[in-house]
């Protein structure tokens, strides 16, 4: 079991985990979090024969700090790196939130042959904000006010947001797990306030449409009905639509870190999408 990190071709040095052995399961992680975020994830996976790999996006984590390439085609382009310092084939890219846009325009941007099944989670493609082409996504200033809180109280706010919505602990009848939450902030804290404040529009206001339109590899939608951060209806559902493979399955009442909450019965649901 290994951590290390691969140099990219602009001088970044991404940090990343890979573990045992056996078929390859890539994970991308969240805003603003880190690879850490999948623990629940890698530990299930390589108890069962699996080689488990997940990075720091850059900016993010253990990652430079850089203060340029907060853009989706950069991600991509990391991830890739990744991948081919690994010369992984016949990986399984799971991605959640803002890491299942980095999936999507990984494949899309890089191809296939790499590659066997992704699987989306709680996803932001195929766009977040809301345009004329998008009329059911969130407004421009719910994102603007994003970038003003990280910029000028990011510490708190990344104290308020897996308290509240993040985890569905705002829900009634849901008690706050305060390890999570922590360790939500712990993750958040560690990476970089400009890279944070960037990726703020690269999660929002990309349009993976062409994207999921060329991806023809089994793709696995899944999405909660009750996540307050990528709503469900503007997301899931359309991204399984417009995947030429795509199968969506929705959880009722899951949240929006429902990796994290619910991680049983998501990890069950992976493991058959990749056996089926």
């Amino acid at each position: 079991m290994t951590s290390s990190f691969v140099r990219t071709k602009d001088g970044v040095d991404i940090f990343y985990k890979d573990w045992g052995s056996g078929t390859p399961i890539v994970f991308s992680h969240g805003w603003p979090l880190s690879s850490d975020d999948w623990d629940s994830q890698m530990m299930y996976f390589v108890q069962r024969g699996f080689r488990v790999i997940a990075h720091d996006r850059r900016g993010h984590g253990r990652s430079t700090q850089v203060g340029s390439g907060h853009d989706m085609d950069h991600y991509a382009d990391d991830l890739a790196a990744v991948v081919q310092h690994l010369d992984l084939k016949g990986a399984i890219h799971v991605g959640h939130s803002t890491g299942g846009g980095e999936v999507v325009r990984y494949l899309a941007r890089h191809g296939q042959s790499r590659a066997s099944k992704a699987v989306l989670i709680a996803a932001v493609p195929p766009i977040m904000v809301k345009t004329a082409a998008n009329p059911g996504g969130l407004p421009k200033d719910v994102f603007d006010g994003i970038q003003q809180q990280v910029a000028t109280n990011r510490a708190q706010f990344y104290r308020d947001l897996p308290s509240g919505p993040f985890y569905g602990f705002n829900r009634p009848g849901v008690k706050p797990q305060e390890g999570i939450i922590q360790n939500w902030w712990r993750q958040g804290m560690m990476g970089g306030a400009k890279a944070h404040y960037d990726g703020v529009v690269a999660f929002s206001q990309t349009d993976f449409t062409a994207d999921l339109k060329k991806i023809t590899l089994p793709v696995l939608v899944q999405h909660g009905d009750d996540d307050q951060i990528v709503p469900y209806a503007d997301s899931g559902v359309l991204s399984a639509k417009l995947l030429p493979n795509g199968t969506l399955k929705t959880y009722k009442g899951f949240p929006h870190g429902m990796p994290t909450t619910h991680a049983d019965v998501i990890n069950a649901d992976i493991l058959a999408f990749i056996k089926g």
